[in-house]
């Protein structure tokens, strides 16, 4: 069960066992598919793969994630995400008093020995190097015409930040800044970015794999849009977002 941490300074700290848990199980699993080579995009530091896994390993992350035995799937958002590693905030129910009450600093559970393979994956890539595994990692569900406002990882994480889809494809919005810029959703920061006025869009396949460094990481921010617009019925998008913490 997540107990409450005393302060919100503690929202970056990693998992005490994280990094030993990963360095300790995480051994080579397949040789590297020579197809697996990352494209270059119009945003500077940005690169794709496409397939960078296959549709049973698809099947698996999805099984491990829905299993309600493993995993928790927060639902004070408007859509269901879920924590590995470090901390979180969960957000209180509005309430009409004066005042909000402030969220929850929460313990998520350690990045998970289900998702190791596919980090030592991108070890062999070389998306992330030996030594430098992700400690965190957050997933996200979109459904109908759920997004998330334009923002940039915050800057307690370094680069890259590596960002998995499933299920459905999606495009992605990025919007070029006049300069780096940190600033959260959740606080209101992001919306203050100034910006260049240079929007690029990236489609993201199903099982492709979305890597961000240099510019694309720290002076573009990126989004989903909030719109059914070629959604379809039943169309639904799971990502999963990984971080390090030099």
């Amino acid at each position: 069960m997540a107990t409450k941490r005393k302060a919100i300074d503690d929202f970056f700290l990693p998992s005490k066992d994280c990094g030993k848990s990963l360095t300790q199980v995480c051994h080579p699993v397949d040789s590297l598919n020579d197809s697996r080579i990352p494209k270059n995009t119009p945003v500077p530091g940005l690169s794709v793969y496409d397939d960078f896994i296959d549709a049973m390993e698809e099947k698996k992350i999805l099984s491990f994630l829905n299993d309600p035995t493993l995993c928790d799937w927060r639902t004070d958002l408007s859509r269901r995400t879920m924590h590995f590693g470090g901390t979180y905030c969960l957000m209180p129910q509005r309430t009409a008093g004066p005042a909000p009450p402030k969220p929850a600093v929460l313990q998520a559970p350690p990045m998970p020995q289900e998702l190791c393979w596919l980090i030592q994956r991108m070890v062999d890539s070389d998306v992330y190097q030996e030594g430098h595994r992700p400690q965190y990692c957050i997933v996200n569900e979109y459904t109908g015409s759920l997004g998330i406002s334009a923002h940039t990882e915050n800057f307690e994480f370094g680069e890259p930040v590596v960002g998995l889809s499933l299920l459905s494809s999606c495009p992605i919005r990025f919007h070029e800044l006049v300069e780096p810029f940190d600033g959260s959703v959740r606080s209101g920061k992001a919306a203050q970015a100034q910006k260049t006025g240079r929007v690029v869009d990236i489609q993201l396949p199903p099982r492709s794999l979305l890597v961000m460094k240099g510019p694309s990481r720290w002076s573009w921010q990126h989004e989903i849009v909030r719109s059914a617009k070629g959604r379809g019925p039943g169309w639904k998008r799971v990502s999963l977002t990984f971080r390090f913490k030099p």
